[in-house]
């Protein structure tokens, strides 16, 4: 059963069970359950709209360089502001720092395992990355899980808080469904470092890659989907609900998966050079 239609049989007006109760039962998170707007101005949403649109074209600006630009555009703004508004959408200049959430100082960070390694098969390597999903009057956050060779989206989670709960649920889900990869890499972002999602990874026999600071570049193939994401689905349309965003971005991964050809996959679609490699 889809998670739309799990989430339909939730009710909030049970007396019988909690919402919380409810959603073990249909495996989703509360959070997925409470999809509502994140409480900024009207002015803020315009700016982190600016803000994450022109990220897409120049990922080496900081809070100055963009407050500069933002100035250019007509927005009359003070980096203090922007410097706020990137951290909230965990957004850090490429040339500072990797792009990521804020780390948390008491995880542990793993050491970076893909240096001079040649990435030739499906579930060779795996990763993990974060974006920000605007709204007509909030944001939500996505995360996705990625087979490094083919670019296959193995799932992924929409969720209205940057915790680790919707982060380990698609680790989770990706698992289940195709076993497991060799390493799986990630940013040192708090989500992908706390207890929870990297012993998800040890309990499973994989062994834990993160980036170092000037290894943004590895994360480029995932860049590349939330770029296409954005532009051709999020973008076009002001999403009113997070059942409506989770539905436009469920149509949009589809067809990404299975219908859009990759000239470096000799045109064959994500999923057909996956499913294709692995059942051989």
């Amino acid at each position: 059963m889809s998670r739309g239609r799990r989430k339909a049989l939730i009710s909030s007006e049970s007396s019988r069970l909690s919402v919380v109760r409810q959603c073990e039962l249909v495996d989703i998170s509360r959070s997925s359950f409470y999809y509502t707007a994140t409480g900024e101005s009207e002015f803020n949403l315009v700016l982190m709209r600016q803000i994450d649109r022109q990220f897409l074209e120049t990922p080496w600006y900081g809070s100055r360089q963009m407050a500069r630009q933002l100035r250019r555009g007509g927005y009359v703004v003070g980096r203090t502001r922007v410097r706020r508004l990137m951290r909230l959408l965990g957004l850090q200049a490429i040339y500072q720092k990797p792009r990521t959430s804020m780390p948390d100082e008491q995880h542990r960070v793993y050491p970076y395992l893909l240096r001079g390694l040649s990435i030739e098969r499906p579930n060779q390597v795996w990763c993990a990355d974060l974006t920000y999903i605007p709204m007509r009057r909030g944001f939500l956050y996505l995360v996705a899980v990625m087979d490094w060779h083919t670019r296959a989206v193995l799932s992924w989670r929409l969720s209205n808080t940057m915790d680790s709960g919707f982060c380990v649920e698609a680790l989770r889900e990706a698992l289940s469904r195709y076993g497991k990869p060799e390493i799986f890499n990630t940013d040192q972002g708090s989500q992908f470092t706390s207890e929870v999602f990297t012993g998800a990874l040890i309990s499973a026999g994989v062994r834990i890659s993160m980036d170092g600071k000037g290894r943004w570049m590895d994360n480029v193939f995932i860049e590349r989907l939330w770029r296409s994401l954005k532009y051709e689905c999020v973008y076009l349309r002001e999403f009113e609900t997070g059942f409506e965003a989770q539905r436009q971005i469920a149509r949009w991964l589809e067809y990404y998966n299975t219908d859009r050809p990759h000239s470096a996959l000799l045109d064959k679609t994500p999923m057909e050079a996956y499913i294709g490699t692995t059942a051989a």
